[in-house]
Formats: C-alpha cells, structure tokens, sequence
C-alpha cells in the first residue's frame, strides 16, 4: 500500500481514512509508520486502557516516539505503570512531556488552578507541553474510541488536525475487544481499575464511577467538561502563549 506522503494533510487524511476505515489497528498504525516514518508520535496517558494500543504499537515499532503528559498532578500508581509497562513492552523512546515552569509560575504558582478553571489547568499542563512536543511531527497516533462516547461517537480512524494527519486505530474497537486482547496478550492492567477507575486522569479530576456510569463519568464530575483539550481543534501551526519567557 502506497501513499502519496506529499499530499495536503486534509486530502492525505481523507483518503488513508477511506482505506483503514475497517481495518485492523495493527494495520492502521503500520500504515501510519510508511507514511509518516520518524515524522509520527504515539501520545498515551498510559491510562486505565493504554496497554492495548501501546502493545500494538511496540509489536510494529519499538522505538516510536511515546509522548506522555506528565502533568505533576498524576496519581502515583499511573508513573509507576507508566514505567513498568514501558519496560515490559519494550519501549525504547517515551518522553516525558511536563509544563513549563515558567508557565506554571504565571498561571498557577500554587498548583490549585484546577480548583476555579479546569480548562486554563488542562491548557497549561497538558495543551501547551502537547503542542511544544508535536511541533517536530506530521502526524500522531491516539487512543480514542466511539463507545467513550460524546464528540467521540463520530470519530473518524484517520483525520486531520491543524497541519497534522492524526491516526485513532482503536476507534471501531468497543470494550470487549480491548478486554479480549489484553486477556490474550497477558497485559497488565492499571492498578486503579480495579479501584472504580475505568478511565484515568489527573488525581483532583477523576473521581471512580458507579457500575452502567459512562466510561468517563469520573473525569471532570460535576461538570460539562469532558476533554482535556489536546483534542480540540485549534490555529494550524499554533502554540498558545500564557506569559512568560516560553
């Protein structure tokens, strides 16, 4: 399978999209690896289901880059698993993404800004580290899926974001296919699933859900917020500025 890697990044994820639409994951993130090469990222939160997609991955390239937003406000179970399935997957190249401390010292120089504006919070600790690090790639590779539901009931397997093609592989899987594959392949899961955690955030932000809650009833409980914004659409090209000298 050939593609057009000089195509516009609209028209190159149409068609990748039109191709991969029902295919395999493996086959999506192996397609995105001949497009792109080293120009492509995986972002995992190695979350509650990031073992499945990370696995995946590390069986077509070991030494994709792995960007991981280290908030400084994770749970500690999550940078232990971060390190412990890194190493027992055998990848080779995960970047710790953190804030600036510029950033930090401007906008929330007592670490309690999640307490009156969540979405600046997630900007500053996630939206702008994010950015930084994706100014060297032409496309990444999520984790999402429909059955999250909300804005992710449409999501496409391949589509363009700003001036990058962005690749979700798992987006047909439902959660018997994530269950079945890590039962297979024997992966460990996050240690706070088994707490009430199907979905894994920011300690002040993720509360446990009751059993038939959506899977991402505990993230931002209370209020109508319901992604970090790293998946919103913004400016092509743009890295949003907070003050400071970043």
């Amino acid at each position: 399978m050939a593609y057009d890697t000089m195509a516009r990044p609209s028209t190159l994820a149409a068609r990748l999209d039109a191709e991969l639409r029902h295919a395999h994951p493996r086959t999506v993130i192996q397609a995105a690896v001949e497009t792109l090469g080293d120009k492509l990222a995986l972002v995992s939160s190695f979350g509650a289901e990031s073992a499945v997609l990370l696995d995946i991955a590390a069986k077509v390239k070991p030494d994709l880059p792995i960007l991981f937003l280290d908030t400084g406000m994770l749970f500690g179970q999550t940078l232990d698993y971060r390190r412990a399935l890194a190493a027992q997957l055998g990848l080779t190249d995960v970047r710790d993404l953190r804030p600036h401390y510029q950033d930090l010292a401007t906008v929330d120089p007592q670490a309690k800004l999640w307490q009156t504006d969540t979405d600046a919070c997630c900007h500053v600790r996630k939206v702008l580290p994010l950015d930084r690090a994706l100014a060297e790639f032409d496309g990444w590779i999520t984790g999402r899926k429909r059955f999250h539901g909300g804005a992710r009931l449409s999501l496409p397997v391949v589509e363009q974001a700003g001036e990058q093609v962005k690749f979700n592989p798992l987006a047909n899987w439902t959660k018997a296919d994530l269950d079945a594959y890590a039962a297979e392949h024997e992966l460990p899961a996050h240690p706070l699933v088994e707490q009430g955690f199907p979905s894994i955030g920011c300690w002040p932000c993720t509360k446990p859900v009751e059993q038939g809650e959506d899977v991402r009833a505990g993230r931002w409980a209370g209020s109508q917020k319901t992604e970090c914004g790293i998946h919103l659409a913004r400016a092509p090209g743009a890295v949003a500025d907070v003050g400071g000298d970043i």
